[in-house]
């Protein structure tokens, strides 16, 4: 109990210094397009492009923004790298791949647009901007997008 009590006091601390909104287990598949992006505190364009996905996250209706770390680092550490690298958005402490089929990134950092179903769409290699990100979106509502080989 006193661990859920502490990373509940860390949760809103973070928050409350710009941090993640909070920390999920797996993407909620809510009739929502996600993007989730993958990023590790090593990957310098990694670092670049976390701004234009806090404002993604925020500036977009009906948009789930998800942070993956790469690392796969947890509890306390996996908080402090995201509070480091600026990451605004919820965290997902497992990577969601095997859940919904998608290949794991070899390269950062990397984004992945997924239909509200969870399929993937689009996958993105290299920093992207918010621009970018937004006409992604666009093609892959439209139906025109399918995602390329990994």
């Amino acid at each position: 109990m006193k661990g859920w009590a502490v990373l509940a006091l860390t949760l809103l601390g973070a928050c409350s210094q710009g941090g993640p909104e909070g920390v999920v287990k797996t993407p909620a598949l809510n009739g929502n397009w996600m993007v989730i992006n993958y990023w590790a505190t090593w990957c310098v364009p990694c670092r670049e492009e976390i701004p234009e996905l806090n404002r993604l996250a925020f500036g977009v209706g009906a948009l789930d923004v998800y942070a993956v770390n790469f690392d796969e680092a947890e509890g306390e550490d996996l908080l402090a790298q995201a509070a480091d690298m600026g990451i605004q958005f919820p965290l997902l402490v497992t990577d969601p791949g095997p859940r919904l089929g998608l290949v794991r990134p070899t390269v950062l950092p990397t984004t992945l647009i997924l239909s509200p179903d969870g399929e993937e769409i689009t996958r993105l290699i290299g920093p992207q901007t918010e621009a970018a990100l937004l006409r992604e979106l666009a093609l892959a509502r439209a139906g025109t997008k399918k995602s390329a080989a990994p």
